[in-house]
């Protein structure tokens, strides 16, 4: 089949910026954010959380390069795969298409049991089945319909977090009743057991949850390639990121951290919850499912568009088979988006029957694949602009501030959060197992080369 740069550009400017945000504002934020509370303290959490907004905006910066100039569906595999080699571009799309699929695995789950609060009466494995027959109609019709949807489900989400702001901030100020009483609380939680209550290295342990929380934003790497004006809703998009990033990630955690005890904070139901339920908000348990369950479904149908544009690009470029290629009329990458979902459902299996096994080593590489990927965008980019000769390059419509040394900034404080995750021994199985992981796939697909280079020689000897 004949090789295509991208697909229908349908996606508008507003859209790519709420598709981004939707990818990284997940459930991680509001179920599980409470971790890092607990475990790095409330100033430590802060810091974290700044330090991977100013990681995650550094690779956007070097990712906005690349795409504007190469506006590519595939995005960041297609430009690995180009200026660092088709193996490193191989393992960087397997890696990115497992950690989707296997994120939609865990999604459709919990969507089954939100529901299944609501509606005990009926199983959850109807309500999973129901939410995957949604997720892939959002993406099988056409991509102005996904990036539509997404849209919504995303604002309902931001919605949800600048209210959490609004009244948290509130409520430290004493404008608003805690816990039944009008009193103004500040930030006395931050100082009250110490600076660090845990040492100063959780800081860096708790850095592979704070980058998976990120990990969403290379969706504009990924929406360039059916975007309607790349060259100018790519670099508007990053340039915002940070910002947003800022406001609320690291807004939430002020406010978490500010009304709750770092021993408490997560340990027993979402800080969301705990929260609004001591402002005295009614009807708080079933509107934060509510705002939760969209958070699923928006993760789920992102991760199936990214999951699925991967599979399409690797055929694109003739890795695999060029029956993903293949699109609808509506230019739908159909037997792509096949695959990932019957990928996401393999995942939800694992997670039932070998949870111990199968789905333990999965989401340990899924945990630490987002930051390779990242590495990946980072070093494409410093090969990009070192082979590009200089009259073109100030000719590039985006281009990355202070090259050389923001890329490799980008990529060494990436790899240094890989090191860093040793040191937790909770944490520090996803290096034990991404890596050797990384070298099969590299090393795979480096054999799969040669005995295609000796095919040949052979058929014209």
């Amino acid at each position: 089949m004949q090789r295509k740069q991208h697909l229908a550009r349908e996606i508008s400017s507003g859209q790519i910026l709420m598709i981004s945000l939707g990818g990284v504002i997940g459930t991680g934020l509001f179920l599980s954010s409470g971790y890092t509370i607990h475990e790095a303290g409330p100033l430590g959490t802060i810091l974290a959380y700044l330090l991977g907004a100013v990681i995650v905006y550094l690779v956007m910066l070097c990712l906005g390069e690349l795409a504007v100039a190469m506006p590519e569906t595939g995005s960041f595999h297609v430009y690995a795969q180009r200026y660092l080699g088709k193996s490193a571009g191989f393992v960087v799309a397997i890696l990115y298409w497992l950690t989707w699929t296997i994120a939609l695995g865990s999604e459709f789950t919990a969507a089954g049991l939100i529901m299944w609060h609501w509606f005990p009466g009926v199983p959850v494995w109807i309500w999973s089945s129901l939410l995957i027959v949604v997720i892939f109609l959002m993406n099988a019709f056409s991509v102005k319909w996904f990036a539509a949807t997404e849209f919504w489900l995303a604002s309902i989400k931001v919605i949800a977090i600048v209210a959490f702001i609004g009244l948290g901030s509130g409520a430290i100020l004493g404008l608003l009743p805690y816990h039944g009483v009008r009193h103004f609380i500040g930030l006395t939680n931050f100082t009250k057991n110490g600076w660090f209550p845990n040492g100063f290295g959780g800081v860096f342990t708790t850095m592979l949850t704070v980058n998976f929380a990120f990990s969403g934003t290379e969706l504009i790497g990924i929406t360039a390639g059916e975007a309607q004006h790349p060259e100018r809703s790519v670099p508007k998009a990053i340039r915002t990121t940070l910002g947003r990033l800022v406001i609320f990630f690291v807004g939430s955690m002020v406010v978490m951290s500010a009304l709750l005890p770092y021993q408490q904070a997560g340990v027993t139901e979402s800080p969301f919850v705990t929260i609004f339920s001591a402002i005295g908000l009614p009807w708080v348990g079933n509107l934060m499912n509510f705002v939760v369950l969209t958070a699923i479904i928006s993760a789920a149908n992102s991760g199936l568009y990214a999951s699925t544009r991967m599979l399409w690009s690797l055929a694109n470029q003739g890795v695999i088979s060029p029956i993903f290629q293949r699109t609808t009329k509506r230019e739908i990458p159909i037997y792509a988006l096949l695959t990932s979902m019957v990928g996401g459902i393999l995942a939800l299996l694992s997670a039932v029957y070998a949870a111990g096994t199968v789905y333990l080593v999965l989401v340990s590489i899924s945990g630490l694949a987002v930051v390779f990927v990242w590495m990946a965008i980072a070093l494409s980019e410093i090969r990009f602009r070192a082979q590009l000769p200089k009259q073109e390059a100030h000719q590039l419509a985006f281009c990355t501030p202070g090259y050389p040394w923001l890329p490799w900034l980008a990529f060494g404080l990436c790899f240094l959060s890989c090191i860093l995750i040793w040191f937790d021994s909770n944490q520090r199985i996803a290096l034990e197992v991404t890596i050797p992981f990384v070298i099969i796939c590299y090393g795979g697909y480096e054999l799969k080369e040669w005995f295609q280079k000796r095919r040949k020689q052979h058929a014209t000897n």
